[in-house]
Formats: structure tokens, C-alpha cells, sequence
């Protein structure tokens, strides 16, 4: 559909185009090239982290990331089911079991308590998402983490230049994965990246990205010989890609900037409603609003999805319980009960943001929010 206001705009400029098109130009490093490793030491600069390879995707860098952790068969991981559905699929990838735990009404993140509750024996990380941009509890689950000597893997696909007391999501947990889809704060079309401290991990997920291949030199640009230690994947990110992610992040606090002074704008307008809940963090965290998500009766938000199309508005549901899609109940036999998880998820909806959302564009869709919510 052609709508009039899509859910997102990617945010570029020129050096978008000017960045690519140098690549492109050079007639080679199209693959590989220097643009890559710049890519990650940028990204690992504004972070905060000691290391940042880039992948194809989000969901490849969380695969690669339980790889190298050594997380497989017979191991349990905690996840949400409040998702996309990379979170819990990435411990099926290494043979692992997905354990979903409940999320807590505030920021829409994993629940402490009950991820406590779910852990066992078997349980080697739990992998909380920050929702929407918005940081979850994670120094809380930090805590929990250290104390069951388990590891803390961030899924901070959402939350690029998100940050909890001044610390970045992304660096609190043992490692973290970011996500550069089209959607996403930042982006590169697809791609992903996964941040750590460990000099080892580090070392594992080079191989495990480039077919188990110890480079010393770029691929394509020499004759020496080198070696194939292990098990490896095609997961390296593009050097054209990481040329556009390199003027992309240029402009991330301008773009953080732009998304949060539309999303206060909506707050504002829709607190008119007193039955629609606004995204408003807790104090001390920095949302980034990649999604701006509110709340409403959820006997209204599927018909308001209807009354919002039907003036060429784009909205969305983020997220379905991944417990409850037919691959994990009716192929894989999960039968869990979460219930903030499934009454938030029958209440959220994502409403458009985007850098260029215009004045006249948030009056409009938050018009017809409220329009439709005082009808009778």
C-alpha cells in the first residue's frame, strides 16, 4: 500500500549517497575493504567498548555471538517473547532451548523477578531487548547475571545510542549485538554488529564470520595462503555497507535528536487522551525511540489500526508473543503463560517516527488517534 504516512523514513543526506558511491567507483573492495574496520572502531568509539565487528544482519551477529560463548545442545536461554523473533530463534540455531520469561510494564523489558524464577541449572545467558529504544532493567538483570554466574547478552538491535545513568546499552552486559536494518536509529539496509570487551570473543567471532578463516590480510588483496581452523559462516558485512554506515553514524545524535523531539511532540498532543498510555521513560534513561509505541484498550486497537489505514496512516503491531506463533506451539510444543507479555501485546501499537516527520504529519496522526478514541 501507498500510504500517505509510512510507519518510517530512513534519514539520509548526500554522504550517504557520496560514501557509497565512492566505493562503487573504485571498481574494487566492493566486499572487503577499510571501510569496515573504520565502521567498527567508530562504532566501538561512541559505544564505549574495547571491540565492535560488524555482520550481515542482527540476527547473524546474535548467532555468531552464542557460537562463540560456546552456548549449544542441552543449554537453556532466557529470553523475551515480547520480540522480533531473531531474540528467541538465535538459541535454536546453536541447539539451545529458548525459556521465555515475562516482561514488566515500564519499559516493556524483561521482568527481573521473573527471569529469576526461570532460572536453572541449565541456563548459561539470559538476553534481554531494550524495547523499542527505550533501555530495560538491565542493571537490575546485571545483577541477577553475576550472581547466577551467568552471561548477560544485550540485544540492543532497538536502542542504538540508548543509555541507562549514562551507560550505553550495549555496554552492561557480558556482549551485546546491535541491528542496522532500514528501521533501525541508524542504517545500512541490513547489518548488525556485535560489541565486547574479551580479547577471546573477539578472536572466535572473526573466524566464526569469515568462513573459520585465520586473516591475516584481506582476502582479496593477497596471495598468501591462509589457513581454515574452524567451523565458519558468511556473515561479514559489505564494504559498501559499512561506507554508508560510516556516514550514517555522522549524524546519529542529530537523528536521536530529531526522534525525540517528535515523540515529545506526540506525548504531548496525546495526553489528551486519558485512556492512551505514552512512552515515558523512567528517570535516568535516555530513550532513543527507534519505535514510538503507545497503549490503548485493546478492545480499540485492532479497529484503530483499520480507522488509521483507512486515512493512508501506517501503524503496527511490535510485537506478537513469539510463544504464541504456530512454529513455537504447534512445531515445537511451547505452552507458557505470560501474561504482561500477552496483555501488552494486545494493547501496543507503533505509530509513525521518523527524523523528517513534519508538524503537519503528527497532527495528523495524532488527530486521528484522537478522534477515533472520543468517539462514543
Amino acid at each position: 500500500m501507498d500510504w500517505k504516512i509510512p510507519l518510517f523514513k530512513i534519514y539520509w543526506d548526500k554522504e550517504d549517497i557520496t560514501a557509497v558511491q565512492n566505493i562503487i567507483s573504485s571498481g574494487m573492495n566492493w566486499a572487503t575493504g577499510p571501510e569496515v574496520s573504520r565502521f567498527e572502531e567508530e562504532i566501538a568509539r561512541y559505544i564505549g567498548v574495547k571491540y565492535c565487528l560488524t555482520f550481515n544482519s542482527g540476527t547473524s551477529a546474535l548467532h555468531a555471538l552464542l557460537l562463540a560463548h560456546g552456548i549449544g545442545k542441552g543449554d537453556e536461554v532466557i529470553v523475551p517473547s515480547f520480540t522480533f523473533i531473531a531474540t528467541a530463534n538465535a538459541a535454536l540455531f546453536v541447539g539451545a532451548r529458548p525459556v521465555f520469561a515475562d516482561i514488566e510494564e515500564k519499559t516493556l523489558g524483561l521482568n527481573p523477578q521473573d527471569v529469576a524464577r526461570k532460572i536453572t541449572p541449565k541456563t548459561r545467558a539470559i538476553i534481554p531487548i531494550h524495547y523499542g529504544g527505550c533501555p530495560c532493567r538491565i542493571e537490575e538483570l546485571k545483577d541477577l547475571a553475576d550472581k547466577h554466574k551467568i552471561l548477560l547478552i544485550e540485544d540492543a538491535a532497538e536502542s542504538f545510542g540508548a543509555s541507562v545513568n549514562g551507560k550505553k546499552t550495549g555496554t552492561i552486559g557480558s556482549s551485546a549485538i546491535l541491528s542496522f536494518c532500514q528501521n533501525k536509529v541508524i542504517t545500512t539496509g541490513e547489518g548488525g554488529a556485535v560489541l565486547t570487551g574479551s580479547d577471546t570473543l573477539y578472536k572466535k567471532l572473526k573466524l566464526i564470520r569469515s568462513q573459520g578463516r585465520q586473516e591475516t590480510n584481506d582476502y582479496f588483496s593477497t596471495t598468501a595462503y591462509m589457513d581454515y581452523v574452524t567451523l565458519g559462516y558468511n556473515f561479514r558485512m559489505s564494504n559498501i555497507t559499512a561506507a554508508l554506515g560510516l556516514a550514517q553514524l555522522g549524524k546519529v545524535e542529530n537523528i536521536i535528536k530529531m526522534r525525540i523531539d517528535k515523540a515529545e511532540q506526540m506525548n504531548k498532543r496525546l495526553a489528551k487522551v486519558p485512556e492512551i498510555i505514552t512512552p515515558v521513560p523512567p528517570i535516568g534513561y535516555h530513550h532513543v525511540y527507534q519505535m514510538y509505541c503507545i497503549r490503548l484498550p485493546e478492545n480499540k486497537r485492532d479497529r484503530l489500526i483499520e480507522h488509521l489505514a483507512g486515512k493512508g496512516i501506517m501503524s503496527k503491531v511490535n510485537f506478537y508473543p513469539v510463544h504464541k506463533t504456530s512454529f513455537y506451539t504447534q512445531e515445537l510444543k511451547y505452552d507458557c503463560t505470560l501474561p504482561m507479555t500477552e496483555k501488552v501485546s494486545r494493547q501496543i501499537l507503533s505509530l509513525p517516527i521518523y527524523p523528517q516527520l513534519s508538524t503537519e504529519e503528527i497532527n495528523s496522526i495524532t488527530g486521528q488517534v484522537i478522534e477515533f478514541c472520543m468517539k462514543k
